[in-house]
């Protein structure tokens, strides 16, 4: 199937929270929530190195809106239910269409951590991933030192495939990191968090 022909049902909701794709004039509550957690961010991600300005973070959004519009990746923002409060990002990136193979990749704002938002949101994704997107095979990858990170698809079942030896490095760009790979083919034993969407 051509991929801008695929429908993509939009928002993903769950009792708390509200999940969609980018829209113009989002870029600057997103800059809002990286400069608030842009020192926990940035140990982990390479984009929060460096502080970008409103407009900087409103281009990138833009950009973002136009590839979710391709189907060539689709970044997703994590509100709370009333859609007013941007709590963090997540989004389903590396997308495979033919193989029906997604990774989710997420981050939580400094204020908004311990709360549960993005294991809901995460567990959300992914039977949205395998129900509405007909999914075969969602990943999540992060770095073997992100103890937090790995702790969320180890919440949700998703079993850990393996770890890559020095398959990168670190955000700064400076040491050798390990990577570690969780999949899952299907949602069985994946928490209910009521999600629906459309």
């Amino acid at each position: 199937m051509e991929p801008m022909m695929i429908d993509i049902p939009m928002p993903i909701l769950t009792e708390r929270l509200q999940i969609r794709g980018p829209r113009e004039g989002d870029g600057y509550l997103m800059n809002q929530a990286i400069i608030e957690s842009q020192e926990s961010l940035k140990t982990w991600m390479e984009w929060a190195q460096k502080l970008p300005t409103a407009e900087e973070s409103e281009i990138n959004t833009r950009r973002s809106t136009a590839r979710w519009i391709l189907r060539e990746d689709l970044r997703l923002l994590i509100f709370d239910r009333s859609g007013q409060s941007l709590l963090g990002g997540s989004g389903l990136h590396r997308i495979d269409w033919q193989k029906g193979r997604f990774e989710i990749g997420y981050w939580v704002r400094s204020s908004e951590e311990g709360k549960g938002y993005i294991r809901e949101a995460t567990a959300a994704i992914t039977q949205f991933a395998f129900s509405a997107l007909k999914a075969r095979r969602v990943e999540i990858r992060c770095d073997a030192m992100n103890i937090r990170s790995a702790h969320i698809p180890r919440k949700l079942g998703f079993p850990l495939e393996g770890i890559l030896k020095n398959d990168g490095l670190d955000a700064a760009g400076l040491q050798a990191r390990d990577t570690l790979i969780f999949a899952r083919t299907d949602i069985e034993g994946l928490p209910d968090v009521k999600a629906r969407w459309g």
